[in-house]
């Protein structure tokens, strides 16, 4: 990408953040959803839930979606599980566009077979057992032979712990044992995809713990697990935490390095920030330059340089994905302290808001300058240490 200066024309190597455009051919993706939109009619007239949503979600990943409560997030889980069908885009799950040319009956056997699903009210019949509540799948979609279901069955309630508890109605065991019936009756045909919705919603610390022990079992077997939850304790355990506000993802490297945002500025800054790229050794920051934007790594590394009084540089800090720089300028006023440049040996991604944003926001939101300025703090108390080691060079 050809160098220039962002300062002197900071749109001049830069793209809008619309998200990636899915298709069938990614092979490394399990969910894909690309442009995604969903509206409700009632007598109050029509609304939009989703607002197009585009959003890649791995093979093998450990995902969360949080969002406050009517912000989209279970209607974005029941368009990956084609129990609701969208009003505009494309769904492909597992490599297969689950709604375009299939019909109900297709879509719900295709189900059977490929995605599991964890409810957070459990939905055991109550007629049946734990082993015959398990068993159901596999009766469902005709998998495994007739005589070899009760004997997987038995074997998945052992994983969750239930074996002893087999033959009892779902009303006889705790609310924990149910929600474990009902991971081991998602998992029953050996799904690549497993869906939560709140699986830990209604259960105890000690419960809800084995339950995200199972499922980081699943994912080191290979299985993608997408979970929808509230609880922050939880997200801490996921490989990637997915944030939706009325009815849009944020972008996933705002949410990383400002995460004492409201959801709301988030999404601002998802909508105004552009990204770019930096080539390895390209200055993206000199020193005494004018800082009139807030950068966000997304992925590489950055490193923050000084000269000593012999000219001769020294690197007081390395960033990396999910870290920023620019604040102390920005919030303080001035120029810039230090060189900042593409480190390592590959490109480097950042995402950037202008002055006027940024600091509008920060406005806003208090808990976000508090977090910012011990940051700001510390990278001081860097470079004062780093001064003092040059100049007894």
């Amino acid at each position: 990408m050809k160098k220039t200066s962002l300062r002197a024309n900071p749109k001049a190597d830069s793209v809008r953040m619309t998200g990636s455009t899915p298709g069938e051919s990614n092979p490394d993706a399990m969910i894909l959803l690309h442009g995604v939109v969903k509206r409700f009619a009632n007598a109050a007239g029509e609304f939009t839930v989703l607002k197009g949503v585009d959003l890649t979600i791995n093979r093998g990943e450990f995902v969360s979606i949080v969002g406050k409560s009517g912000s989209g997030k279970s209607t974005l889980l029941n368009m990956v599980t084609g129990i609701d069908h969208p009003t505009e885009g494309q769904v492909v799950v597992n490599g297969k566009d689950i709604y375009t040319g299939v019909t109900e009956s297709q879509r719900s056997k295709w189900r059977g077979k490929n995605l599991g699903i964890v409810f957070q009210f459990f939905q055991l019949l109550p007629t049946l057992t734990l082993l015959e509540n398990v068993m159901l799948p596999m009766d469902f979609v005709d998998m495994y032979d007739f005589d070899e279901r009760p004997k997987r069955a038995m074997e998945l309630l052992e994983l969750v712990g239930l074996e002893k508890f087999a033959y009892k109605l779902p009303v006889l065991v705790s609310t924990g044992q149910q929600q474990l019936a009902a991971i081991a009756r998602a998992v029953a045909c050996d799904p690549p995809l497993l869906v939560a919705d709140e699986p830990t919603g209604n259960l105890d610390t000690r419960s809800s713990d084995t339950i995200i022990k199972l499922f980081e079992g699943f994912v080191a077997q290979g299985k993608t697990v997408v979970m929808v939850t509230h609880d922050p304790s939880l997200t801490s355990r996921t490989h990637r935490n997915i944030i939706i506000s009325d009815g849009e993802t944020i972008d996933e490297t705002v949410s990383k390095c400002l995460p004492q945002l409201r959801h709301r500025h988030m999404l601002q800054f998802t909508k105004i920030a552009e990204e770019r790229i930096y080539q390895p050794g390209e200055t993206i920051i000199a020193r005494d330059q004018s800082v009139d934007h807030f950068f966000m790594i997304r992925k590489g590394e950055v490193d923050v340089v000084l000269l000593d009084e012999k000219n001769q540089e020294y690197i007081i800090s390395h960033l990396g994905r999910g870290e920023f720089f620019g604040e102390l300028e920005l919030l303080r006023g001035g120029k810039s302290i230090a060189n900042v440049r593409a480190g390592g040996a590959q490109p480097v991604e950042v995402v950037y808001v202008p002055r006027a944003d940024f600091v509008r926001v920060m406005d806003e939101s208090p808990v976000t300058v508090e977090a910012i300025g011990k940051i700001v703090q510390e990278r001081l108390e860097q470079r004062r240490i780093a001064d003092h080691r040059a100049g007894n060079r």
